[in-house]
């Protein structure tokens, strides 16, 4: 659906991206994560169209989005810093958006008034606060009926209980209609329970990209107790992490939970458990922690 072919991009001499490739496949929610400066946002501005690349492509749907109206007309796209005209309400940009979406469900705006009780849609957008901005950007956006929803730190802003509103909502045009959602986010212990594709970001590359079951089936978490304390293990034992309370160690292990959990149970450990390990720990075991310097610990 959305095919990123290496493209760069630098700013007064500053690499912002550096040969990045990205697929994302139709119906997917796709996880973009990285730390700061790592190049998300200008990616994402790459893919809808708002900066030109010095070099490689984007194909929407196997079309140049690039000064594309046909390309752009299939996504709605919500940056992290919102735009609303100086003196607009709700019920302007609702129509504003309508002139533009040819598929616009007015019809449907109208539904989900109820989903956003406290937006009054007759009230100037700009006096709202930020999260209730953020609400009517994700209302008109999911009104345009897009094949694809591309998402900023999206979450920005928003209490808890709206946070499961829209994405419910979201979801439900995933399920619904097969939704591509490109979303890129901080928050790692959100985008597991939406996603099932990830990418990770890193000095304007993406250096990982994969299911996020396949990008858990390669590490795992192993907590493990012997009764003389731990033995030497084989040297084709990779193990990036390890700490211990008294003679329990968890470990972190590259390779597949099996062959892992294979060879501690042939020491005869008193103790053998493994334990999921989370987007936001592979996140900072690749990303190699404080000063994310890479580690190869996932490839």
């Amino acid at each position: 659906m959305i095919q990123v072919n290496d493209i760069s991009k630098s700013f007064h001499g500053f690499q912002a991206l550096d040969h990045a490739s990205m697929h994302v496949p139709k119906g997917a929610v796709y996880g973009l994560v990285g730390p700061n400066g790592a190049g998300k946002s200008t990616l994402l501005r790459h893919v809808t169209g708002i900066y030109r690349p010095d070099s490689g492509s984007i194909l929407i749907d196997g079309e140049p989005v690039l000064d594309s109206s046909r390309a752009k007309s299939k996504f709605a796209y919500i940056p992290d810093d919102i735009f609303y005209f100086l003196q607009s309400n709700t019920l302007d940009m609702m129509k504003f958006y309508r002139g533009i979406y040819p598929n616009f469900d007015q019809e449907l705006f109208f539904k989900l008034r109820d989903c956003f009780p406290t937006i009054d849609i007759k009230c100037n957008v700009r006096r709202l606060s930020k999260g209730m901005q953020k609400q009517v950007a994700f209302w008109l956006s999911i009104c345009c009926m897009p094949q694809i929803l591309i998402l900023d730190e999206p979450i920005d802003g928003l209490d808890p209980v709206m946070r499961r509103q829209i994405w419910n909502l979201i979801l439900s045009e995933v399920t619904e209609r097969e939704t591509t959602v490109l979303v890129s986010s901080h928050n790692l212990r959100e985008l597991e329970d939406i996603c099932d594709h990830v990418g990770i970001m890193h000095k304007g590359q993406i250096i990982l990209e994969r299911t996020l079951t396949e990008l858990q089936g390669n590490v795992s978490k192993i907590q493990v107790a012997f009764q003389e304390g731990m033995p030497v293990l084989p040297d084709n034992f990779e193990i990036l992490h390890m700490s211990n309370i008294g003679r329990v160690y968890t470990l972190i292990v590259k390779g597949n939970p099996r062959d892992a959990q294979a060879i501690l149970s042939s020491m005869h450990p008193i103790l053998i458990d493994i334990l999921p390990l989370s987007l936001e720990e592979i996140f900072i075991y690749e990303m190699g922690g404080v000063n994310y310097e890479i580690k190869d610990i996932l490839f």
